[in-house]
């Protein structure tokens, strides 16, 4: 072969790895963020990146664009493998053009979508774009159409995650709000539908990019972001992480990881001393958590967002399973509009991807209030019910204390599907808290007594002997066991396994219709 077609095409491909180059990378590397193929680099097992489309040109040739060279088109497409498994990714690149979105730019992404829906294989985005080329208007515009319609065709086939790695506007922000998990790096990415200078000029207000769209916006106000990494390092990391626990696909089992299986599952008498003798009192369900899962290792999923509900991924004997808990540290662990919201997508993600779900529950209702009522809690609530309710992946439930009333069913009771449901001796399962009960059973009684605080109190006390532990549940069958707390984890790991040969057949239809 004639060695100057190698030497043109080793050269092409240099000046094409370059990117925008030498200055631009510098001025990225000065802002302290990496380059579309560092954060690849990070992202994949050494040497296993296999590069698509480096040579893809734009056909643009208005507003100056004729002849002119956007190396890569301003993204780095490709696939290589990630804990040795193959894991898609495209990394845009902000030195080429802002990392601007053109019609190439987007055939390129697209291409890899169906790439990865022919093999079955997660899909990581990082984003740092400035959003749609302008030169090329509607070109770009479709561009972005045929990249949310993969998004939503991959839905529940592939796992998909977004890394929010710099600027991320207008239509641009929506591929990732089409994912499954988006990861935001703390300073130097941002989401916004319109930006800073758009909403002065159209409402006055005067808000900063990041204010507007930084982490805090999103992931404790909005509940877009569902993790928040300090650095472009600590996002890959995460999503690593991440994919660790997740299937390549629909049809395949969470990872397996042998070594974790192999650990005795012993009683944990900590779990005894957890919950407070005082049912007023408040606890962390983490605690509770942390000493269920194999090696106390929780990845915790929207932790700054509606932080009275729980939700995350952990392994039980190696094994993958899906997490959902009422916290009482936080609004006494009720369910409100926006932990039911987070709840519910949690769910459906883990039933879509075969993941088991293990439930813990201490709820003392719905959250009452007139804004939760105006903001439409009968409707944001009932995404529990439905997203519990139409999972067929093994379920199963422990009432760690209180169950009362709709919030329970919402919490992945027997009626509603769970396949075991185990409770502490301190579970409380009613239809609500002893005082309200109290007040509405005896109200005529309690304002004709002579002494109406000592009834109340008597009446109080009655109600909890016969509903403030597990037994009358259990004696109607809606509770399969009562347990000693240190019990729990043996208990689960135990259903689990027997739960593995699950099968639950369901009414042929297109989809449900969940209230959203």
């Amino acid at each position: 072969m004639d060695n100057r077609g190698i030497e043109e095409l080793r050269a092409r491909k240099n000046r094409l790895y370059q990117g925008g180059g030498a200055e631009r990378i510098a001025k990225q590397h000065a802002a302290g963020k990496r380059t579309a193929r560092e954060r690849l680099a990070q992202l994949y097992d050494p040497d296993t990146f296999q590069e698509t489309h480096l040579f893809m040109k734009h056909r643009c040739v208005d507003f100056g664009m004729q002849g002119k060279e956007l190396p890569g088109e301003g993204v780095v497409t490709g696939v290589g493998l990630v804990d040795g498994r193959p894991v898609y990714a495209a990394s845009q690149d902000f030195t080429t053009a802002g990392g601007a979105v053109g019609e190439a730019t987007a055939r390129k992404i697209s291409r890899l979508q169906d790439d990865a829906m022919k093999t079955g294989d997660p899909i990581v985005f990082i984003n740092d774009s400035g959003g749609a080329r302008i030169q090329e208007g509607v070109g770009a515009l479709d561009g972005y159409g045929d990249i949310f319609y993969r998004n939503i065709r991959a839905s529940g086939v592939v796992p998909q995650i977004s890394i929010i790695s710099g600027p991320c506007a207008g239509g641009a922000a929506y591929s990732p709000a089409l994912t499954d998990f988006i990861i935001q790096v703390r300073r130097e990415g941002q989401m916004y539908i319109t930006g800073p200078s758009v909403i002065k000029q159209v409402t006055g207000e005067e808000v900063t990019a990041e204010q507007l769209g930084g982490v805090e916006s999103h992931s404790q106000y909005s509940g877009v972001v569902h993790f928040v990494a300090d650095s472009g390092n600590e996002g890959i990391a995460l999503a690593r992480r991440l994919l660790s626990f997740l299937p390549s696909n629909n049809t395949d089992d969470p990872p397996f990881v042998e070594g974790l299986h192999e650990d005795a599952v012993e009683p944990d008498e900590t779990l005894d001393d957890i919950v407070p003798d005082n049912p007023r009192r408040a606890y962390d369900m983490h605690e509770v958590i942390g000493r269920v899962m194999d090696g106390g290792d929780f990845l915790e999923v929207q932790e700054h967002f509606a932080p009275n509900l729980v939700i995350g991924f952990g392994r039980i004997e190696g094994s993958t399973v899906g997490v959902v808990g009422n916290n009482p540290s936080f609004k006494a662990g009720v369910l409100d509009i926006d932990s039911s919201c987070k709840g519910a997508r949690f769910i459906r993600f883990c039933n879509a991807f075969n993941i088991p779900l293990v439930t813990f529950v201490d709820v003392p209702g719905f959250m009452p209030g007139v804004q939760q009522e105006y903001g439409g809690i009968i409707r944001h609530g009932a995404k529990m019910l439905f997203a519990y309710g139409a999972a067929t992946v093994p379920k199963v439930t422990i009432v760690t204390r209180k169950a009362y009333g709709g919030a329970y069913l919402a919490m992945c009771a027997a009626s509603m599907g769970a396949d075991r449901v185990a409770a502490w001796p301190t579970a409380e399962i009613a239809v609500m808290g002893a005082e309200g009960a109290v007040g509405v059973l005896y109200r005529r009684q309690i304002k004709a007594a002579e002494d109406p605080d000592a009834f109340l109190q008597e009446k109080i006390a009655e109600y909890r002997e016969r509903f403030s532990n597990p037994y009358e549940a259990a004696g109607r069958g809606m509770v399969d066991d009562v347990i000693e707390p240190a019990e729990t984890r043996s208990y689960i790991a135990m259903a689990l396994e027997v739960l593995k040969s699950k099968r639950e057949l369901r009414p042929q239809k297109k989809h449900g219709l969940i209230p959203l």
